[in-house]
């Protein structure tokens, strides 16, 4: 008798806002972190995704999937590192950081720029506006760059609790993005905040500081910090403004 290789299977979500996601334990080794397909990126769904190590991932014209990979990628909001050449080029550079107050603009960014080995973007219209309904809830937040009143980079995510799910960033001048990162490192950290989900490492983030951690460790850091009380609502009066010199 012969046995026939089984194909891999995947949860199909309920159409119920507060379906449950499948334990993350279930999540495919190939792809890594497949782990269910359907629904819709309504805030509900997408707190509760977050809150359970998960996120949406998927192109235009595929069926909306949620990810939850092994290995997962970090920062720690004391582990930013930035080069020593790049820190005497922000002693010279009158860039600015602020929050806030350009997320569209930041997340149309994002989706515009080009990307090594990609043809398109993740970021689709219904992807955006999600996150844009996020933003205007509290909790989707922009971090940006800014050479006068010209926006040169940014990056944006999520924050839930004590735990903030970043997303993507953009940069249109070199290193742009780099600043957007460390401020928002140097602003948590100081909130007491103490990492930063960057879901899959690559040599670019590695090189910033980014570390890989079990899924399992991250998913019980985000079960505690996202259960603590948070800041819900803009940003762009408590994070202020920060000068590239201050983080040279």
């Amino acid at each position: 008798m012969t046995r026939r290789n089984r194909q891999p299977t995947i949860a199909l979500l309920g159409t119920e806002p507060d379906a449950p996601f499948p334990p993350v334990s279930q999540a495919l080794r190939e792809p890594d972190g497949l782990l269910a397909m359907g629904g819709d990126l309504g805030p509900q769904r997408l707190l509760n995704a977050y809150r359970n190590g998960i996120f949406p991932w998927y192109s235009e014209g595929e069926p909306l999937l949620w990810w939850s990979p092994d290995p997962r990628a970090i920062f720690t909001t004391d582990g930013v590192r930035l080069s020593s050449k790049f820190r005497r080029q922000l002693q010279k550079s009158h860039w600015t950081v602020r929050a806030d107050t350009a997320f569209e603009q930041v997340i149309d960014a994002c989706a515009s720029s080009p990307r090594p080995g990609q043809s398109g973007t993740w970021i689709t219209r219904e992807m955006r506006d999600a996150y844009v309904e996020l933003h205007r809830l509290g909790h989707g937040h922009s971090i940006e760059v800014f050479d006068g009143a010209r926006l040169v980079g940014g990056v944006y995510g999520v924050a839930i609790g004590r735990m903030f799910f970043g997303e993507s960033m953009f940069s249109s001048e070199s290193g742009a993005s780099k600043l957007g990162l460390a401020a928002l490192a140097q602003r948590l950290y100081a909130w007491g905040w103490p990492c930063i989900d960057a879901q899959v490492g690559n040599a670019h983030t590695a090189s910033l500081g980014c570390i890989e951690i079990p899924r399992s460790d991250f998913c019980e850091r985000v079960a505690r910090l996202t259960r603590e009380p948070g800041s819900i609502g803009t940003w762009s009066t408590r994070f202020g403004g920060v000068a590239s010199a201050e983080l040279a």
